[in-house]
């Protein structure tokens, strides 16, 4: 296996030790061990953490669409220590430039020479915040980011990560001074989820736990930014068996011919829908893909990426619900 590459903010990749090969089982012990460490702090929601580590482990991004104050920037900065990686907030505004975001070249007068100074971007795990109250410029910045693990300035391009991983948030309530994500970067989230408000025990434990502090200040990494990357690589290596992989197919071609939908799924959404069924199959402890895999995801993957004729009755996209019906409808391999 080839070593993962490391970039320091503006500097040039270096090698990371990769862990030696481990069977299924044990893979399967180490992301549950993630998730627990996890869990320990952002309580209530196993399904929320089970995605966001999916989303790292297919080397995607996910996107949080829920009310204020339900522990979307926990959720990232607990993951962050538990790999310990660099952890950066970025809060998105009308006024963010894209210099803020990823960086600018300054004119130091004493070396007589511009030096690039590197902007939040340059971490591993981040969020942005209401990302969509940034402006359209502002969010085709972080673009390239997250498509091409890289931001280019000054005509250098400098890598990002590894691991790099983008949570993005939004209010879906709140549309005054917003600018909506295009279609075209929905497309680069490879989930999109909703947290929720916890049940009621859990809230009670919340209280308890932060009567003395922050608990994610205290939570202990668990596994290092290499272990992660070496993860993302078993990822790709889950085998699909040709059923399966056609099964994939079938559901992102009958989003392009549903008689509610106007827009469907692109190629790219079928790629990362392959690579979100390889993560699922490898945390459960599998190296190979089942159908229950891939109808999983079908709704968090695809939902967001399909745009509907109709609304529900609150006036949204009933997205969610065309891709369940698209499920129930298409035939499943045995």
């Amino acid at each position: 296996m080839t070593p993962p590459l490391s970039a320091p903010p503006g500097g040039h990749a270096t090698l990371l030790p990769t862990p030696e090969p481990m069977p299924p089982a044990d893979l399967s012990r180490l992301l549950t061990t993630l998730e627990g460490n996890v869990a320990g702090v952002f309580l209530g929601k196993p399904e929320v953490i089970r995605h966001a580590v999916l989303a790292l482990l297919a080397d995607g991004h996910l996107l949080l669409e829920d009310v204020p104050g339900v522990g979307k920037t926990l959720l990232a900065k607990a993951i962050a220590r538990s790999l310990n990686c660099k952890f950066s907030r970025i809060q998105f505004t009308p006024d963010l430039l894209p210099s803020d975001l990823i960086g600018t070249s300054v004119y130091r007068q004493h070396a007589g020479a511009f030096e690039f100074v590197p902007g939040p971007v340059f971490a591993q795990v981040i969020v942005a915040d209401e990302i969509n109250r940034a402006t359209p410029r502002t969010q085709s910045a972080l673009l390239e980011a997250m498509s091409e693990r890289q931001v280019t300035t000054d005509g250098l391009s400098r890598p990002l990560g590894p691991p790099f991983l983008v949570l993005a948030t939004q209010n879906p309530y709140e549309f005054e001074g917003t600018y909506p994500l295009p279609e075209s970067q929905l497309d680069r989230f490879l989930m999109k989820v909703k947290i929720g408000y916890p049940d009621r025990a859990a809230e009670r434990k919340i209280l308890s736990q932060h009567r003395s502090g922050e608990p994610v200040d205290h939570l202990k990494p668990v596994l290092s930014p290499a272990e992660i990357v070496a993860l993302q690589m078993v990822v790709r290596t889950v085998t699909v068996e040709p059923p399966v992989a056609e099964y994939v197919i079938d559901l992102v071609e009958a989003t392009r011919t549903h008689p509610d939908v106007h827009l469907g799924v692109s190629t790219r959404a079928a790629l990362a829908y392959y690579r979100a069924a390889q993560a699922a199959a490898l945390i459960a402890g599998r190296r190979y893909v089942t159908p229950d895999d891939v109808k999983g995801l079908a709704v968090p993957v695809l939902a967001h990426r399909v745009l509907t004729k109709g609304y529900d009755a609150s006036g949204r996209s009933n997205a969610e619900a065309v891709v369940a019906d698209i499920v129930a409808k298409t035939r499943v391999p045995v």
